[in-house]
């Protein structure tokens, strides 16, 4: 690539300062045409920074090398945040040509700095020497992580090896971002259209506001739209009466990905694991498993296994338990045995039966918009975090609302970040629900505060009226601010260990034990108010919620646990070649005995997890990893009496939330509980036995 001239800088929004609210770029001026000149720039920048810092003629010393790389490539990082937040968030077919031209160009960029050999003989001295440096805790931590980035990366493996590795990640990074690709190209034109009413019975009103609302957004005004997001399949197949219809949903919504032809991402898939395997086999390990575990809690796939056997066998109980019920449940239909389309629909069922429950009392005291305040005010009470609607500042989607972030403490108020809401799905937009940055907070080299985004994927209510959340919905809410709480309370000096950027198996725990605050008696009777008279949620229906919060929890684990197992059990193999990914996940399936009626998660090719990057690869296990920790971390809130404890909330801000990837995670946690995590109050928390 060559730098670009300064006449296409001048002409460049994206070559020239930030100058909006907070430093945000024009969203409004920068189109497609403009990434690829701006790349050139970041990437001939960023070349120059790391030859300077390399080539230096001063012995190495921390500020003139790990810190100094640390402060290195801020353009081509801005450039790269933006652009994946918007290919995630607000994509078209432009800036996915766009996106399949540069991911293997950062990648091979990325691999390059990585493999540096004058880089890494300087920080492999620091390495050796580091303990005669006297460098500070969080300056000890940067080097071990920076020493482990250049390892990893094959910075001590021989010309060859390193040679070939940089080839595998350069068209991983293609391959990568074509599966994505394919899975956004499946939901944004695959649907269940519904046409009259026959189509929509049993459907509650404001599932079928949210489906014509879809139908809308894809040209057809006068139809409904069960798209394949979860936020209106689910639904449709917890409350449709139509099996047939629900039989269709399902299997739309299950073959994303695995359609035979341009946009198949079985192929991918396979190419992706050979090369994997190729890349752990470089580094000396037998499967990408244990290469991928080596940097996790976890540490190796027997311990990942041994955790997710001591949840399977428990959950499989509890699920045919659950099932035999929906089969009673179910004979008056004339259904002798529950399909996987059918047993939302009979939980849906005798839940209502069981707890006198069901969506239509819940959701209207969950309006969207106040239980975003819930979420404000319990970060407020916890850690003195305010947030001000600021709806002058431009966004990438009118959709999205900003929010200044400040925070008092000690008799001081600052402002410490920029906090992006983007809660509606939409045809340009990826499934899921997720947490990002456009910047990352640090204190070195100026300092920056982080600016944060939170995507959720909730089905837009029509205008004027207030989307409504069911309690799910509500969790996820919670569950990407707690993310997004771990970006914003971020206070280290260096980016790389900064906010969420942790060991895979931590990152999850800020999100989920902030999920508990969404059940409070505190949170709910202030902020769960009923849409149009703003009664309080009452006593009887919070009762009812929390007496049903076990509920189909066997089907609900073995679905997450049975996809953990599939993803440990794939990349434990050592021979992956011609790999049929459909046939492994079925006979790996049976030998589990995944019960009849439920189903996983995910299936292989959409499991955009474990294909997307290679971040959650060998990985899907640490969120059942991290549920341990946030089970177990509430547990002090409990045994304090109080869920806003200053105390325990103290330790939780400076210990977990603040500390970014500055301190070991196994040492936060026991800062922060004052001991290592207990497995039982997991099992308590959803219900289930531990095996005898």
């Amino acid at each position: 690539m060559n730098h670009p001239s300064p006449a296409v800088e001048l002409a460049n929004p994206l070559l020239q300062p930030w100058t909006g609210c907070f430093g945000l770029p024009p969203f409004a001026s920068i189109g497609a045409e403009h990434f690829a000149p701006a790349f050139d720039g970041g990437l001939a920048a960023h070349r120059a920074e790391i030859a300077a810092i390399a080539a230096q003629a001063q012995p190495p010393t921390f500020a003139n090398t790990a810190a100094a790389l640390d402060a290195s490539g801020r353009l081509l990082t801005r450039l790269q945040q933006l652009f994946s937040n918007l290919t995630a968030s607000h994509t078209s077919p432009a800036l996915q040509a766009v996106e399949r031209d540069i991911a293997p160009k950062l990648a091979a960029h990325h691999s390059a700095v990585l493999t540096n050999a004058q880089l890494f003989a300087r920080i492999d001295d620091l390495h050796v020497r580091r303990d005669v440096l006297g460098l500070a805790a969080e300056q000890l931590q940067l080097l071990e992580r920076l020493h482990l980035d250049f390892v990893f990366a094959g910075a001590r493996l021989a010309p060859p090896a390193r040679e070939r590795i940089a080839q595998i990640v350069e068209e991983q990074a293609t391959l990568t971002t074509r599966f994505t690709q394919n899975v956004l190209h499946d939901e944004a034109e695959g649907c269940l259209w519904l046409r009259d009413e026959a189509d929509l019975a049993g459907l509650p009103e404001s599932l079928r506001a949210a489906a014509r609302s879809a139908a809308e957004q894809r040209g057809q005004p006068a139809a409904w739209a069960i798209t394949l997001g979860r936020s209106l399949v689910v639904p449709f197949l917890t409350f449709s009466t139509r099996r047939d219809l629900r039989q269709q949903a399902y299997a739309a919504w299950k073959t994303r990905g695995e359609h035979a032809g341009e946009h198949d991402n079985r192929p991918l898939a396979r190419r992706i694991l050979a090369l994997r395997n190729e890349q752990a086999r470089l580094h000396g390990y037998a499967s990408f498993a244990d290469f991928a575990l080596v940097d996790r809690m976890a540490g190796t796939p027997a311990a990942v296994r041994d955790l997710l056997l001591r949840v399977w066998v428990p959950a499989k109980a509890a699920a045919l338990r659950e099932r035999t019920a929906l089969e009673a449940q179910a004979q008056a239909d004339g259904i002798t045995a529950i399909e996987p389309w059918d047993w939302r629909f009979y939980a849906e069922q005798v839940r209502q039966q069981r707890y006198d429950i069901d969506d239509a009392q819940v959701k209207p005291y969950f309006a969207l918009d106040r239980m975003l305040a819930a979420a404000f005010d319990c970060a407020g009470r916890l850690f003195g975090l305010t947030f001000t609607e600021r709806p002058e500042i431009e966004t990438y989607h009118p959709d999205v609302r900003a929010f200044e972030v400040r925070r008092h403490d000690n008799g001081q108020d600052r402002i410490v970040g920029l906090f992006l809401s983007d809660n509606f799905a939409r045809p340009s937009k990826r499934s899921g629900a997720w947490m990002s940055a456009y910047r990352w907070q640090s204190r070195h080299a100026g300092g920056t505060l982080p600016i944060i985004v939170n995507n959720n994927n909730f089905a837009q209510a029509p205008a004027g009226q207030p989307t409504l959340l069911s309690f799910d919905d509500v969790r996820t809410l919670f569950h990407e601010f707690g993310h997004g709480l771990h970006g914003m309370l971020s206070d280290v000096s260096y980016e790389r260990l900064s906010g969420t950027r942790v060991l895979r198996d931590f990152v999850e725990l800020p999100s989920q034990i902030f999920e508990h605050w969404a059940l409070e008696d505190a949170v709910l009777k202030r902020h769960a108010c009923h849409h149009e008279t703003g009664a309080p949620i009452p006593d009887a229906l919070l009762h009812k919620l929390r007496a049903a919060r076990h509920f189909n929890q066997g089907f609900e684990t073995v679905g997450y646990t049975a996809c953990a197992l599939l993803d440990l059990a794939l990349h434990e193999q050592a021979d992956v070649a011609g790999v049929d990914i459909t046939a492994f996940e079925q006979a790996e399936l049976a030998r589990l005995g995944l019960p009849a009626g439920t189903s996983t998660y995910h299936r292989l090719p959409h499991f955009q997890h474990l294909f997307s990057s290679n971040a959650y690869a060998a990985g899907y296990y640490v969120y059942m990893w991290a549920e341990v920790l946030d089970a177990d971390g509430y547990g002090a809130f409990e045994e304090a009496g109080d869920p806003f404890d200053p105390q325990v909330a103290a330790r939780l801000h400076r210990h977990i939330y603040a500390a970014g990837g500055s301190v070991d995670p196994r040492e936060a946690y026991r800062a922060f509980r004052g001991r290592d995590p207990q497995v039982a109050p997991l099992l308590a928390k959803r219900g289930l036995a531990e095996p005898a």
